[in-house]
């Protein structure tokens, strides 16, 4: 028993010493996610989301990638655009194995973020955000390799001859 203590808190230090660890927003939007949703970290789980049309799928998984039973949970999702207070919200129920699903109408725009809430049984209840079309950020568009301004490669004088 001590000895698998031991191996918990270290892993705790672990973690909070390591604050870009793997759970960034950033490192999921640039994994390929199992159902190709975008997955948000809430407490102990990860949440992945796939909104399609009128219908909300929520992938429930632990920190291990290892499915979550949704079995008895209730969640919901709300519909944020902008920083307009959350208008719509869908009521998210099981739908077997690890996932919590509902249908309703609502519109999604890349200023729509999705404020999920669960509640597992036996668990405390978590939420998180999703914005399911914000663009994602491309490994090769690293903001601080712009040229300066001033700065021109020699093909960008133009000279003009009257």
């Amino acid at each position: 028993m001590i000895k698998s203590m031991a191996t918990v808190l270290i892993s705790a230090a672990l973690v909070v010493s390591a604050p870009a660890s793997a759970h960034t927003e950033e490192h999921f939007d640039a994994i390929d996610t199992p159902h190709g949703g975008q997955m948000r970290m809430a407490g102990p789980y990860h949440l992945e989301l796939v909104a399609q049309e009128k219908d909300i799928v929520l992938y429930v998984t632990d920190h291990g990638d290892n499915k979550v039973s949704t079995d008895g949970g209730v969640g919901k999702a709300s519909f944020q655009v902008g920083k307009a207070k959350p208008k719509d919200s869908i009521k998210l129920e099981p739908a077997g194995d690890n996932i919590l699903k509902g249908t309703g109408d609502f519109k999604l725009t890349p200023e729509t973020t999705i404020v999920v809430f669960v509640k597992l049984p036996d668990q405390e209840p978590q939420s998180t955000r999703f914005t399911p079309l914000k663009p994602k950020a491309k490994a090769s568009e690293k903001p601080q390799e712009k040229k300066p301004a001033g700065s021109t490669s020699g093909h960008e004088h133009h000279h003009m001859h009257h």
